[in-house]
């Protein structure tokens, strides 16, 4: 039998934290697996997965060894978060993550890391960067787009026009976006209402400047579909154009909602497919 191929995850070390906003903390790691053998930057939407060891787990714990040894429902819990920002001179990857309290895996484990604290993750992967050849650029999201938006906002084109519209739950959990000539940042603050309600409806009600347009929209998958439908039957946006796709669903952990995103991908093309026709 062959051996099972298996990811070569990156060890990395807590260097220091940060609380952003009263929901949202930075972690900033780093070590000789980062200084070595990682590589970003080709991409502002760049991803990690990060491992987690399940109760029980071997020590110490190699993520590796663990899932070339052990059954899948022993492997570690994974987790996807973006890079925040890359920094290749000093070896250190900036981590955003939404805290609600103890609901989670890796929220908790940022609100009490400490410098020094191990931390598995593999990657990163990623598609998306503001192309200097779109006539105009749009960037819309909830909490968990706003550190791709925001480092993809820090990346335009000189001189390009860009508006984004990002929805959070109040106005202290804004955080510092580029200000630009060409860019208009727009702000929806939640409170109760449900999440992508404001969004959505801005999004609908928003004039476009033309079709020209590269579109990066990203967030919980409810929110995510209306958006698109939007943009694809509505106007009439080649997908081509689009980066768009469900960070998270309502009602579903991770592993949830990435063993049913495929489901539930092909009956938003099937919709949007006989919409068209």
């Amino acid at each position: 039998m062959a051996e099972r191929r298996v990811p070569n995850p990156y060890r990395t070390v807590v260097l220091r934290t940060e609380q952003l906003t009263p929901h949202m903390v930075r972690v900033v790691v780093g070590g000789d697996d980062l200084k070595q053998r990682f590589h970003a930057g080709d991409f502002t939407d760049h991803y990690v997965k990060l491992q987690f060891p399940r109760p029980g787990s071997p020590t110490p714990f190699d993520p590796a060894a663990i899932r070339r040894e052990l059954p899948r429902d022993k492997w570690p819990i994974t987790r996807t978060y973006t890079v925040r920002e890359w920094d290749p001179a000093a070896a250190e990857l900036t981590l955003d993550f939404v805290v609600h309290g103890d609901s989670g895996i890796a929220g908790p484990w940022a609100a009490s890391a400490r410098p020094g604290d191990e931390l598995w993750l593999a990657g990163p992967g990623g598609g998306y960067r503001p192309s200097a050849d779109a006539g105009w650029h749009l960037l819309a999201g909830d909490e968990s787009a706003v550190p791709a938006i925001a480092a993809s906002l820090e990346q335009l084109p000189e001189g390009a026009t860009a508006i984004a519209l990002l929805e959070v739950e109040s106005a202290e959990e804004e955080v510092p976006l580029p200000s630009l000539p060409g860019l208009t940042v727009t702000w929806l603050h939640r409170g109760s209402a449900p999440v992508g309600e404001l969004l959505t409806a801005a999004f609908t009600a928003l004039e476009f400047p033309s079709q020209d347009v590269q579109a990066f929209v990203h967030g919980e998958a409810g929110l995510v579909k209306a958006i698109r439908r939007d943009l694809r039957v509505t106007r009439e946006i080649p997908l081509a154009q689009l980066s768009i796709s469900g960070y998270w669903r309502l009602g579903a952990d991770e592993d949830g909602w990435q063993s049913s995103k495929s489901t539930w991908n092909a009956q938003v093309e099937a919709e949007e497919s006989s919409a068209l026709s």
